[in-house]
């Protein structure tokens, strides 16, 4: 039940969009093409069963490991509380 002006159903169109649009944007971040025999950031082996599981793959199962750490916390704080939503 929505509220307001908002039509029955408005919240979960939300939710949908959200995670389509995530989804789009991961799709366009994976790697395509010719993977890589050695890494690009550390020039480790990248073993035979990551290059033909992830085709284009350019970096070690670690130093990807390191990136997406990184990504992960610098991004949008979806556990705001209320108060911090409504200021």
């Amino acid at each position: 039940m929505a509220g307001g002006w908002a039509r029955d159903g408005a919240v979960q169109d939300q939710i949908d969009d959200t995670v389509s649009d995530a989804v789009r944007a991961a799709r366009t971040r994976m790697p395509s093409g010719e993977s890589a025999e050695y890494c690009d950031i550390c020039g480790e082996d990248i073993p035979e069963k990551r290059r033909k599981a992830l085709p284009g793959v350019r970096t070690c199962i670690a130093c990807q490991s390191a990136r997406d750490a990184q990504t992960r916390s610098s991004g949008i704080n979806r556990r705001g509380s209320k108060d911090s939503q409504l200021r």
